[in-house]
C-alpha cells in the first residue's frame, strides 16, 4: 500500500496551534482581524449603482426578498431551462 502526501499532517497541526493559541489568549489580543478596503473607483461604482436604481426595481427586489424569507418563492423550471440552454450549448459549440 502506498501512502501519498504524508506532509499534509502539518495542516492539521497548524489548525491545532491556532486553537491552542485562542485558548491561551481569551481576549484574543494577538488575533488578527479581517479587513476590507474598497478602492476609490469601487466607491464611485457603488455610488453610481445606488443613484441609478429604479424605484420599481427596488420594490420588486423587496417583494422577492420577502417571498424568499417566507418560503413562498417558487422557481419556474421552464424559464430556468430556457436561460440555461444557451449556456450549455456554448460548451458543445467549442
Amino acid at each position: 500500500m502506498k501512502i501519498n502526501e504524508t506532509g499534509r499532517l502539518g495542516a492539521i497541526n497548524n489548525y491545532q496551534r491556532q486553537v491552542d493559541a485562542q485558548r491561551k489568549d481569551p481576549d484574543n489580543k494577538t488575533r488578527r482581524k479581517d479587513e476590507v478596503s474598497i478602492s476609490s473607483a469601487g466607491m464611485e461604482m457603488l455610488k453610481a449603482q445606488g443613484s441609478a436604481q429604479d424605484p420599481a426595481r427596488a420594490e420588486r427586489i423587496a417583494e422577492l426578498k420577502s417571498q424568499v424569507s417566507e418560503g413562498t418563492y417558487h422557481v419556474d423550471a421552464a424559464k430556468l431551462a430556457e436561460k440555461l440552454v444557451p449556456y450549455f450549448k456554448s460548451f458543445t459549440d467549442k
